[in-house]
């Protein structure tokens, strides 16, 4: 079988040792014959700290930084510059995949795939800059959202694809005048195979000190997470045990509005690996965001289909795409982005069994609608698909039917 190589461009990417986002792991090892290397910032987005290389991985330098304000911006610019050279030296890939939600590190990919002629594919996280205007971030006429606009504009006409993670994006990039045939949907993805726990869930429990009924909140500490929120939720119920897991620009501000409320527990970052075990010993997933318009249709939140691998019943304050998900598949409860005290509340008057149930329903669903082998099918369909409309008489192995095959995977 030939090997076609993908070269990747996700300034925060991890591998599943590390906290953070596993994505692009987790989706191009599950194509077989295919060799990926996936350029990523040397500092882990979560921790701060500086990440081992791991196969298929090529680690760059990038600026320390804390907050939201210019340090994170010249982060993201020293990972542009940084990931273009190291790019330029790889071998030469069949496709250039680059992901945002900074737009710089497309950027990155756009040169490198124009130097090298091959084909580039853009993914839209999220909906950048529109979703920093409608959290105050930015103002519409500043020069920064003007440059990033035009910046975002220039990307879409130089893609040869653009992969979209919430159907809800779709409408919008048509509107910026994207072609509906270059738009690919392949959202986040859990296979339950991968959250079987390490132990049992009272050992787990022991371990993570949880003694009452207990909602997780597992994921990023920051602006669009909302989690005053769920603080105010936590406040309002104080039967339940909250605990956060995690880190960000927000944690140390909320750590601080929390530090009386006995109901509310912050802990460290846990490596993907961890999470089957830290899920297997709560009893609810609590997933929460910001109460701006754009989430309705714009996300594909990692943790609530990890919650729903790892049969755990949820509780989101998302109604639109996420709500829907959550009430079709029977795995939760969902409320007004106000009013997530009311979704506790229920979750803390379930049986057992009625846990058990809602649980069990997200797991079939998640293993019959969007595993990650069958996103990572659609993924090799569009890699063919892709080769073709260049005239090359390639074609891309599929994703095997059922578990992930062993990756072939490129050195770093």
């Amino acid at each position: 079988m030939t090997q076609r190589r993908v070269l990747v461009f996700n300034h925060f990417a991890v591998s599943p040792g590390y906290p953070g986002g596993t994505r692009h792991v987790e989706l191009f090892s599950r194509l077989p014959g295919t060799s990926y290397t996936i350029i990523a910032g040397r500092r882990n987005l979560i921790t701060g700290l500086p990440q081992r290389v791991e196969p298929g991985f090529r680690l760059v330098a990038v600026t320390p930084y804390r907050g939201n304000g210019l340090g994170r911006v010249v982060n993201w610019a020293s990972y542009a510059v940084t990931a273009t050279v190291a790019g330029l030296r790889q071998p030469r890939p069949d496709v250039v995949f680059a992901s945002s939600p900074h737009l710089l590190a497309a950027l990155s990919g756009w040169v490198v795939a124009t130097v090298r002629r091959t084909p580039f594919v853009l993914e839209i996280r999220d909906l950048w800059p529109r979703v920093l205007v409608d959290m105050g971030t930015l103002s519409e006429t500043s020069l920064a959202y003007r440059a990033l606009e035009r910046l975002e504009r220039f990307l879409y006409r130089r893609c040869d694809r653009v992969v979209i993670m919430a159907p809800g994006i779709r409408a919008a990039l048509e509107a910026k005048g994207v072609a509906p045939e270059k738009i690919a949907y392949i959202p986040n993805a859990a296979d339950p195979e991968d959250f079987v726990p390490g132990a049992d869930r009272d050992e787990l429990r022991r371990r993570y000190g949880f003694t009452r009924r207990t909602a997780v909140y597992a994921g990023a500490h920051g602006p669009a997470n909302g989690l005053d929120l769920l603080l105010d939720a936590a406040a309002a119920v104080p039967e339940i045990d909250v605990v956060l897991v995690g880190s960000g620009v927000e944690k140390s501000r909320l750590r601080a509005a929390a530090h009386d409320m006995r109901n509310i527990r912050f802990l460290d970052p846990v490596p993907k690996t961890e999470i089957p075990d830290l899920l297997h010993a709560a009893d609810v997933g609590v997933h929460v965001l910001a109460d701006v318009e754009l989430f309705r249709a714009g996300v594909s939140p990692n943790k609530v289909f990890d919650y729903m691998a790892a049969g755990l019943p949820i509780v989101t304050n998302s109604p639109g795409i996420v709500g829907d998900l959550v009430l079709g598949a029977g795995a939760g409860h969902v409320t007004p982005p106000t009013h997530l005290a009311h979704g506790l509340t229920q979750m803390l008057q379930a049986s057992p069994d009625e846990l058990a149930k809602m649980g069990a329903a997200g797991r079939r669903w998640i293993r019959a609608n969007q595993s990650r082998t069958a996103m990572a099918r659609a993924l090799g369909e569009l890699l063919a698909s892709l080769l073709e409309d260049e005239g090359r008489t390639r074609s891309w192995p599929a994703a095997a039917q059922s578990g992930p095959p062993p990756a072939d995977v490129a050195g770093s």
